[in-house]
C-alpha cells in the first residue's frame, strides 16, 4: 500500500457498531463504546488480552469522531480483548484544554467500570493515534494514572515542534487557545516535557508519515529514554498502523497484546 493509499484505506472501512455505549458525562460526546472479546467466528469469547481503551485522532477537531477507529476496535476485540473506544470533547463543540484533557480521564474511569471484569489480566493498555497518541502520552505523565502501559501511534509527541511547525493549520493553537499565556499552556500540555509516571511507553511511527514527522517521536523517545521504545516503521505513512490488514497494524497488535520488547 502507498502512502497516498492509507487515508482512503482506512476511512474506506465500513464503521462497526459497538456492543453497548456507556455515558461518562452529559455532553454528547462523552461516551465509551464497549467492544465485547469475541472469538474468531464472531461469538463471545473469554478475553485472552488486557483492556484496550483507544483514542483517535484527528488533530482534536470536532470534524474527526471515533468511528474510523471503529474496525480497528472490532479487531482486537476479535483476538479476545476487551475494548473501549473513547469518544472526547473536540475543538469546535465543547472541547479544545482542559475539557479534552478531562475527558480523557473521566473515559478511561468509565472504560474500567464498564469492562474491568471481563479482562483476562489486569492491565489497561491505552493505546491512542495521532492526536489521541498526545493525549495518550499525556495521560502515561499524570501520577496515579490507572494505565498500566501506553501504546502511542504516529503521535503529537512534541507539541511545541508541532506548534513550530504549523501542523494541520494551526491545530496546536486551536486546541490550547492562541493568545496571552499560550507558552504556559503549551508547557502544560507538552508530552516531551513530562516524563511517564513509571509506565512503560511504547511509540510506532511510520517514517514516511506526511501528518505528523516521525522527527516529533524520535525527540520524545530522546528526552525519555528510560521509560520509551521507538519503534519506526520503515516506508509506512499516518494511516497504516491503525488499518486492519495492513504489516503496521499486525505490529500495534502484537505491542497491544504484549509489550513490544518482550
Amino acid at each position: 500500500m502507498s502512502v497516498a493509499d492509507e487515508e482512503p484505506a482506512l476511512l474506506g472501512l465500513a464503521p462497526v457498531a459497538p456492543d453497548r455505549t456507556v455515558a461518562y458525562g452529559p455532553h454528547p460526546d462523552q461516551i465509551v463504546d464497549v467492544y465485547e472479546p469475541r472469538a474468531d467466528d464472531g461469538g463471545r469469547a473469554a478475553a485472552r488480552g488486557p483492556l484496550v481503551v483507544l483514542l483517535h485522532g484527528g488533530f482534536w477537531r470536532a470534524a474527526y469522531d471515533r468511528r474510523h477507529l471503529s474496525p480497528l476496535a472490532a479487531e482486537l476485540a476479535g483476538r479476545g480483548m476487551p475494548v473501549a473506544l473513547a469518544e472526547y470533547r473536540r475543538v469546535g463543540a465543547g472541547g479544545g484544554a482542559p475539557q479534552t484533557f478531562d475527558d480523557v480521564t473521566a473515559a478511561l474511569g468509565a472504560a474500567r467500570a464498564a469492562l474491568a471484569d471481563t479482562a483476562a489480566d489486569p492491565a489497561l493498555v491505552l493505546a491512542g493515534h495521532s492526536a489521541g497518541g498526545h493525549l495518550a502520552l499525556l495521560a502515561a505523565a499524570r501520577p496515579g494514572t490507572p494505565v498500566t502501559r501506553v501504546l502511542a501511534v504516529a503521535p503529537v509527541a512534541d507539541l511545541a515542534r508541532a506548534h513550530e511547525l504549523g501542523l494541520s493549520d494551526g491545530a496546536v493553537a486551536e486546541l490550547l487557545g492562541a493568545g496571552p499565556g499560550l507558552p504556559e499552556r503549551l508547557a502544560a500540555a507538552d508530552p516531551v516535557r513530562h516524563p511517564p509516571s513509571g509506565i512503560p511507553v511504547t511509540i510506532l511511527h511510520g517514517t514516511e508519515d506526511p501528518e505528523v514527522p516521525v522527527d516529533l517521536s524520535r525527540r520524545y523517545a530522546a528526552r525519555h529514554p528510560g521509560s520509551t521504545e521507538l519503534r519506526e516503521l520503515p516506508g509506512v505513512g499516518h494511516y497504516a498502523p491503525v488499518t486492519p490488514g495492513s504489516t503496521g497494524c499486525h505490529t500495534l497488535i502484537r505491542c497491544v497484546q504484549r509489550p513490544c520488547s518482550t
